[in-house]
């Protein structure tokens, strides 16, 4: 049983009298009333990290995905709680030092103030991080329209490469490629520009932790709608499309495994010029990938302008 069904099957219904919790179907907790947000992630190690050899990276990544689910929302985050599980290994003199001074780091570079939490011993090292934030209104999943655009910011695949040179199923020879592939792995660019203004124009929203093929589905979720993506427009790096081009590898096979941490969006194509003025008077990369119709029953990713045969469930999942 993967996460999802987990949630539909034996938790959504406890939710039925609390609409803040937005029917379980997005990352966030929203009370309208107080204009309040809040998100809450567990990070294991050996399954959101490989291991606790990196501290300082480690701590980084996970405040950053964890901050990413209100940036899609279009929400400042605020104040984090971080509950922390580890042992005499994992958490050392000279390790808290390191987490104590790239928390440092990340509060001044994102503005947000660490609140509290909770400390507990255990074999593995565990951290559980609570975001919140104050708005009026948010850009919620599941409401997409017919004839959405649909919006990438950033680039997609350069954590993935990362990871799989980190868990060497992947080589590279430059000590300089590899060590930029692994940053981002471990410190995505959040595009938080971008993110005060999505209200302006997003329909819906999410951010790009499991894949971008996985999420745009859990995206349209409940909507009735079918995507068609252009894979020529799916924005990569120039280093990782000259990695492709050297190793025949195929672009598909690194846009859509998770860790991103970018914003995917729909909206109107009345709002065409308004978005890419706006990227533009940014310098926030925005690109649009595709569109969502009511017209066929399938989704459907165009490469030269012939359907190419993919799966789309294709992304991060977690099985219990």
């Amino acid at each position: 049983m993967d996460e999802f069904t987990l949630i539909q099957k034996h938790f959504k219904k406890l939710t039925y009298n609390n609409p803040s919790a937005l029917n379980l179907n997005d990352d966030v907790f929203f009370d309208k009333k107080h204009k309040v947000v809040i998100s809450t992630d567990t990070y294991v190690e050996g399954v959101h990290f490989l291991q606790f050899r990196n501290p300082d990276l480690v701590i980084k990544k996970i405040i950053r995905s964890s901050i990413s689910d209100l940036y899609c929302k279009g929400v400042k985050p605020k104040f984090i709680f971080i509950g922390a599980s580890g042992n005499s290994k994992s958490f050392t003199k000279k390790n808290m030092n390191l987490l104590y001074k790239s928390l440092k780091q990340e509060q001044k570079k994102y503005n947000f103030k660490l609140s509290g939490g909770d400390t507990t011993k255990s074999s593995k090292t565990v951290f559980t991080i609570t975001s919140m934030g104050y708005a009026k209104k948010i850009v919620q999943r599941n409401k997409c329209k017919n004839n959405d655009d649909i919006y990438v910011t950033g680039n997609l695949g350069d954590s993935y490469l990362g990871l799989s040179l980190l868990k060497k199923k992947l080589f590279l020879r430059s000590a300089k490629q590899r060590k930029y592939f692994i940053q981002k792995y471990y410190m995505p660019d959040l595009p938080v520009k971008i993110s005060s203004k999505l209200l302006k124009f997003a329909n819906s929203s999410v951010d790009i932790s499991d894949g971008l093929l996985g999420d745009l589905c859990k995206l349209i979720n409940t909507s009735k709608l079918y995507f068609k993506l252009d894979l020529k427009k799916i924005p990569i790096s120039s280093k990782l499309n000259n990695y492709l081009l050297k190793t025949n590898k195929k672009k598909i096979n690194f846009i859509s495994k998770g860790d991103d941490y970018q914003i995917l969006f729909t909206s109107s194509k009345t709002n065409r010029r308004f978005i890419k003025l706006l990227s533009k008077e940014m310098n926030q990369k925005v690109t649009l990938i595709g569109n969502l119709t009511n017209k066929t029953k399938s989704n459907q990713i165009i490469y030269n302008k012939k359907l190419l045969k993919h799966s789309f469930n294709e992304g991060y999942s977690h099985n219990f």
